[in-house]
């Protein structure tokens, strides 16, 4: 039943993930669904409350959940820590306590100090969740795998942008049109580089790798039209969507 409750978490919260990892094989639901279940709870931590004390305290409830599940202790009753505590070794709890540091970033208004601390908060929520989850289903090269992390990190932020230029935050380093472009050219081209070495990476941990299934059109519609991206959002037809969804769920396609 808490595998189920973090698949249904999943799909109200994060509909991208449940789409593709509801057609991945059983065992690797088994590991993506508290992973996933866990990071939509951290993630929307620093936004359940304007005070920031009580989304410091929402954040460190789950930082001491992964301390007792690295320590070997018995975890604090929650229909994700139970799962999470059932599919994480110690490495892997200490990884996604730093996902949970890095998340204190979304308690507050400050922009990014430069493009290198962007980049270090990309690879240490996005990344670090792919490669926890890569690494669960077999994975062992965490360079490649924290590249094509880091190209699916910009995409969801650039696609996340609007909203949070709306809520005051400063999502991205640069917002001008050359920035916007130029970082999601780097993703982009990053990204590629992965694909060209798809079969490096260890069939089973495939599924995965596979939430950045709309990262190539985002960044593309970005480096085409960065202002654009910036406004309205990402633009994407119904055919395109379930075309790409049904390339990286049916066929394996990471891009």
């Amino acid at each position: 039943m808490s595998l189920e409750a973090c698949a249904a978490l999943v799909e109200t919260a994060d509909p991208d993930r449940h789409a593709v990892t509801v057609l991945a094989p059983g065992k690797a639901q088994q590991v993506l669904w508290p992973l996933y279940a866990f990071n939509v709870e951290v993630s929307r931590a620093p936004w359940v409350t304007q005070e920031p004390m009580i989304a410091e305290m929402r954040l460190q409830w789950w930082r001491d959940a992964l301390d007792e599940i690295a320590e070997g202790k018995p975890v604090r009753t929650h229909e994700v820590t139970l799962p999470l505590a059932h599919i994480l070794d110690r490495e892997g709890a200490l990884r996604l306590g730093d996902l949970v540091e890095a998340r204190r970033w979304d308690i507050y208004a400050e922009p990014f100090a430069d493009r290198a601390a962007f980049d270090t908060y990309i690879d240490a929520t996005y990344g670090t969740l792919v490669w926890t989850a890569a690494r669960l289903l077999g994975a062992d090269d965490e360079g490649l795998i924290r590249e094509l992390a880091y190209a699916d990190g910009v995409a969801a932020m650039l696609r996340a942008t609007p909203e949070l230029i709306a809520r005051g935050r400063h999502p991205l380093p640069d917002t001008s049109a050359a920035g916007v472009a130029q970082l999601a050219e780097t993703a982009l081209s990053r990204r590629r580089e992965v694909l060209a070495r798809r079969v490096d990476i260890a069939a089973g941990a495939r599924p995965a790798l596979m939430a950045g299934w709309r990262s190539s059109a985002i960044l593309g519609q970005a480096c085409r039209a960065p202002q654009d991206i910036l406004v309205e959002g990402v633009r994407q037809s119904e055919f395109a969507r379930r075309w790409s969804l049904l390339k990286a769920g049916v066929f394996g396609k990471l891009g």
